[in-house]
Parts: structure tokens; sequence; C-alpha cells
């Protein structure tokens, strides 16, 4: 598969462009390569495809800055929200021919020529949002899940356009099906042209004579689906997936929105989560931290035994490098800090008070921190930023 190019490279434009530059650029590439516009180059579709990919991306708040923090990755692997091929024609025609107006003298590129109608906007459905509770292990690894969702779908019946068996409906003869109605006005510039939704059937293009029975009308029923993610590694608490197409379908015709999954990251009982780090308090008593052990500690993956040196300090922190998460973008994969806690014990029996007396003032359990002794703020700098 191909590697996907940066939306900001596909349009020519920097990270700070503003929306109407934007806009613009998105103008241009759309002119430049659109199909009709180039009957002899074939790949001229799927870049025509790609610049209108990245700018749904863009112009979209939400989606942008979900693009600039973890890039193609935290679009949930489907392209800018579309289903896994990418934006079709329909659905650039339906979302973003208003970018070109029908006055433009380039509008012609974005209706359809038969009998001197307009393409008919294809409608969407809404999206559907979910949320998606993740343990430590699924956020750090990745998951596939199957995910019960309740949602509008095409009626079987009617095949969605509302009509009793599929068959009784006719066009509307106001807008001729086109779902608009156009209106020229003679100007001192020229002809002006206008169009607005049709008042007749509210930009259907037709109209129902006879209900359906099983959806009275809509075109939709509503039914429980099981679908099924992957959710990819590295994911982080608040980050939005999409999975094209998986919303609702809407009345009588038209593509269905997306399901938006939310991710939040359940509590792990013993790690905690620092970027892609993990973290684990290890406690241990003065005697094992003294002469030293082999302790195991738990870790994203399981157990692993490690060693404490004799004489370590309370404040050490081990570094098991690589038992962290894996990076959103797949390259990578964080630590696990263990951070080592010496256990001073809160009561004492007097046998064992009678035998720390006798240490209190042996000569090795008096401190003596040396300059290769750091403090906690100096390997936490070491650690982090070493």
């Amino acid at each position: 598969m191909a590697t996907k190019r940066d939306y900001y490279e596909v349009l020519g434009v920097d990270k700070n462009v503003s929306s109407e530059d934007l806009k613009k650029a998105y103008r241009k590439m759309a002119i430049k390569y659109h199909p009709d516009k180039n009957p002899d180059d074939p790949t001229a579709e799927e870049k025509f495809k790609e610049a209108a990919e990245a700018y749904d991306v863009l112009n979209d708040p939400q989606k942008r800055a979900r693009y600039d923090q973890f890039g193609h990755a935290g679009m949930g692997g489907a392209a800018g929200g579309y289903g896994a091929g990418g934006p079709t024609m329909e659905d650039i025609f339906s979302q973003f021919g208003d970018v070109f107006g029908d006055d433009s003298p380039f509008g012609s590129f974005f209706r359809g020529a038969g009998g001197g109608g307009q393409r008919q906007r294809v409608r969407r459905g809404s999206d559907l949002r979910i949320k998606l509770k993740l343990n430590l292990q699924e956020v750090a690894n990745g998951v596939e899940k199957k995910i019960k969702v309740k949602r509008h779908v095409t009626c079987n019946t009617c095949g969605g356009n509302g009509s009793k068996n599929g068959t009784a409906v006719q066009t509307c003869t106001t807008c001729n099906g086109t779902g608009q109605t156009r209106k020229v006005v003679n100007t001192m510039l020229g002809q002006m042209v206008s169009t607005s939704t049709c008042p007749t059937c509210n930009g259907e293009g037709k109209l129902v004579t006879d209900r359906c029975d099983v959806c009275f009308g809509e075109g939709r029923v509503l039914q429980e689906d099981v679908i099924p993610i992957k959710i990819p590694a590295g994911v982080a608490e608040g980050i939005q997936l999409s999975v094209g197409g998986k919303g609702n379908v809407p009345p009588r015709g038209g593509v269905a929105g997306d399901l938006l999954i939310v991710i939040e990251e359940e509590e792990d009982a013993d790690l905690k989560r620092d970027g892609n780090n993990v973290v684990f308090d290890l406690y241990v008593n003065f005697v094992d931290a003294a002469i030293g052990t082999n302790v195991e500690v738990p870790t994203i993956d399981g157990k692993a035994r490690i060693t404490l040196d004799p004489g370590t300090q309370s404040g050490k922190i081990l570094r098991l490098k690589g038992k962290g998460i894996k990076e959103l973008n797949g390259y990578g994969r964080g630590d696990q800090l263990v951070h080592v806690n010496v256990w001073t014990p809160k009561t004492l029996s007097s046998e064992e008070r009678s035998l720390l007396e006798r240490l209190r003032n042996s000569p090795n359990f008096q401190p003596k921190p040396n300059k290769n002794e750091k403090g906690f703020f100096d390997k936490m700098k070491d650690f982090f930023h070493g």
C-alpha cells in the first residue's frame, strides 16, 4: 500500500494556512485535476480525490487538530473519515460542490451534463458518536473490537426511497428531478444564476405517492449492528477515531454518516501512564535495599524480574527499555520506569527495636552521600531529558 502524502503537501499550503486560503488552494487543485478536464490522464481522478480528502480534514477544526497531533494514524485508518478507499466522486460533489459557485466559470465541472440539469446533491446522514473504554494493555498494543450500535439503515422493503414496494414514486415536475430550482436574473454585468432547494420535493427530486408499510415513508429503519473496528496502538484519552459509512443513513436515500469513537482509558491498578512511558512504584524493605535482591514487577506484557544492587537508595529509577506503549504512528515504543521506594516500618516489635538500636551508631548506617549521589529532580531530568 502506498504511503499517504501529507495533507498540507497535497494542497500546497503550510500549517498556518487560513480557512479562506485553504479553500482557494483546494479550488485550484480540484479544477486542475477534475476528471472531466483530464480525460486522458488516468491519475487525475485519484489526485482529485486526494485533494478533496485533504480539504475535508484540514477544513474541519477538530479533524485538523487531531491530524496535526497524530498524523494519518489519528484519523483511525480511514481516509479522513471516509471508508478505507477514500472519498467517492459522489461524496465530493455532495460535500464540496458549494466551494464552486454556480456562476463560477468552473461551475460546469461540478454540474451534471444530462438534459441540462444539475447534478443532484447526495444527502449525507448524521454521525454516531460512542465512547470506548480501553485498558492499558489494549492502549499499548492495539486491539480489535466488535461494537454494538443502534443506527438507521436503508429499508430493504422499499430500497430506501420510502415508497410502497419501492415503486410508488414519481419525478418532481417542479425541478424535473434535480432537487433544485434555478433563477436567472439579467444584470448590467450579465446573467446571474442562483439556485435554491426545490420547495415541492424538499430537494429530493422525487415524490412518494404511496408510503412503504415497513418504514412509513422514511426509507430507513432502526436496527442494531455489530461493527468490527481496529484500534491502533498508542491511542490516548480523548482521541476520536472514525469508521466511514457506519453512522445513520438519511431519510429516503443518500450516504450514511460516520461512526465516531471517542477513546477513554481505564486506570490500571499497578501501572501509570506518562506519555508513551509507564511508571511503577516499587516498595522494598531497607534490608533488601541494603544487601540487594531480585524482585518481580508487573509490566504491560506480564511479569519481569529485575535486580536491585546492594546499597540501592530510595528514589532510584530503573528503566526497562521497550516495555512502554507503542507510538501511535507505529514507530518506536516507550519504556517502563521503576521508581524504587525504600519502605520504613511504622511499628516495631521489642526485638526488632533492639536489633536496630544496636545498628543505629554503626559506621555503615550513617548517611554519607557523595557527589555522585543525585537528588530526585536531577534523576528525573536525566531520565526524561538526558
